[in-house]
């Protein structure tokens, strides 16, 4: 049952029965495949720039199924690639466009939930990181600094020297913390579920238990008939290399999650997260967590293998070290969560791009049209890719139109066993610099060269 696939899931409102899949051939104007927040965003804004557009979206299971549905809930401005990369390849003025525009869409999310009536819990709390060692507290003012030389103030991004950063999140063995505004904690399911409702209000059909066999210009091939379209997009994430030619574009790195039951008002007294912040730490291994509208933690990290070939298969959802880890993380940042019950416990794959950096794209010449590769940071992300497409498909003059991520293409990753051997020897060198770094307190230097290597 899909209530079984996460807290998310579970708790959507939503009896999440299929819609009906493709009844056979049938031609309209714009074919997406991906019933997540980039073909759902797409279409939504799509519909609204022309309401006469025919606009089908086809997904495999139901929307939400992927990682729309059973992510962190950060609507956040976290964008993977830093702005000295894209600057490298634009400029430092697109670099800021870029961001601000990330900025502007957690809001526009914010703005979309209240016109089309979607319960999505949405509160603007921001997200507070916190540095526990001497090494992230380095780090932590280091961001700050940068932030700074770029010419964004603490309306951007604040240190909070320990007492305040204690008020908002009091984790153990907190020095500072950094904060930006610019974040909203989410239900993410109940957010792709209603923004799909809202896509079929303004016209747009969505086929549900459709699969996606291939996709070409003018085409796509499912398993109930071919849909023939003018423009075809292309928003499948972390399950884009299943496609045939695409193999290598993303690799689909897994993230898992744990979930308390609701926490009563005296845990929450000492662990803060009154605003509904969302929180992590500095460490290199990245984990992440918010307390949600019912009052339990909801909280992931990285720390799972990627898989031989790229696969994706549902056994890899659940993995009981990593679960465990989680847990015992939990417990060591909230002492308080100590004797909590758990109740879900989940996970799911997001696409990685070989050089970090997402990207999308409209080719007019093709009418293939292509978003992703987000890193874990796609709640936002998607809302900005889904508006830039539209703007894109419609041929609309927009500040998204040429923003640096406007049609790049990365380099594909590397052919197997390559691949396998890199991605988690990448992962197990995260894990060997956290530890390292709680012991020592001092930087890991292998951590540093790795991202130059990157160009970051």
């Amino acid at each position: 049952m899909y209530s079984d696939l996460s807290l998310w899931h579970a708790t959507c409102d939503d009896d999440l029965t299929p819609r009906s899949p493709l009844p056979g051939s049938t031609e309209v104007d714009v074919a997406i495949v991906g019933a997540g927040y980039t073909g759902l965003w797409t279409a939504y804004y799509l519909l609204g720039l022309d309401p006469t557009l025919r606009v089908a979206v086809v997904e495999q299971e139901i929307a939400g199924f992927g990682a729309s549905g059973r992510n962190g809930g950060w609507a956040s401005a976290i964008f993977p690639t830093t702005w000295r990369r894209i600057a490298r390849d634009a400029d430092r003025a697109a670099a800021l466009r870029l961001q601000t525009q990330l900025n502007d869409a957690v809001d526009e999310i914010g703005r979309v939930c209240s016109v089309e009536g979607i319960d999505a819990h949405y509160a603007k709390g921001g997200y507070v990181s916190a540095a526990r060692n001497e090494a992230q507290e380095r780090r932590a003012r280091a961001e700050v600094a940068t932030a700074r030389e770029w010419g964004l103030g603490p309306d951007f991004v604040d240190l909070l020297e320990q007492e305040p950063a204690r008020l908002r999140l009091d984790a153990t063995r907190t020095r500072v913390a950094t904060y930006t505004p610019h974040c909203a904690a989410i239900h993410p399911m109940r957010l792709v579920r209603g923004l799909a409702r809202a896509v079929e209000r303004r016209g747009g059909v969505i086929h549900e238990h459709t699969t996606a066999r291939g996709l070409a210009p003018g085409r796509v091939t499912t398993d109930h008939g071919e849909l023939r379209a003018e423009v075809v997009l292309c928003a499948t994430e972390g399950y884009t290399p299943d496609f045939p030619g695409r193999h290598r574009d993303l690799v689909p790195m897994y993230s898992l999650m744990v979930a308390t039951e609701p926490l009563p008002d005296d845990v929450w007294r000492r662990i803060g997260l009154g605003a509904r912040e969302t929180f992590s730490d500095k460490r290199h291994l990245r984990i992440y967590g918010q307390r949600t509208a019912d009052g339990r933690l909801a909280f992931g990290g990285r720390g799972a293998p990627y898989h031989y070939g790229s696969r994706v298969r549902p056994e890899f959802d659940q993995d009981a070290r990593v679960h465990a880890m989680l847990r015992d993380i939990l417990t060591d940042l909230f002492p308080a969560v100590a004797d909590a019950g758990f109740s879900h416990a989940w996970g799911g794959n997001l696409g990685i791009p070989r050089d970090w950096y997402p990207a999308v794209g409209f080719d007019r010449l093709s009418g293939v049209a292509w978003a992703g590769g987000y890193v874990g940071d796609g709640v936002t992300t998607a809302n900005l890719a889904g508006r830039t497409l539209a703007d894109l498909v419609t041929g609309t003059d927009s500040p998204r139109v040429d923003l640096p991520w406007v049609g790049r293409r990365s380099r594909r990753w590397e052919v197997e066993p390559g691949r396998w051997l890199g991605v988690n020897a990448v992962t197990a060198l995260f894990a060997r610099a956290d530890r390292s770094e709680a012991r020592t307190g001092r930087p890991a230097r292998s951590v540093s060269t790795f991202w130059r290597t990157l160009g970051f």
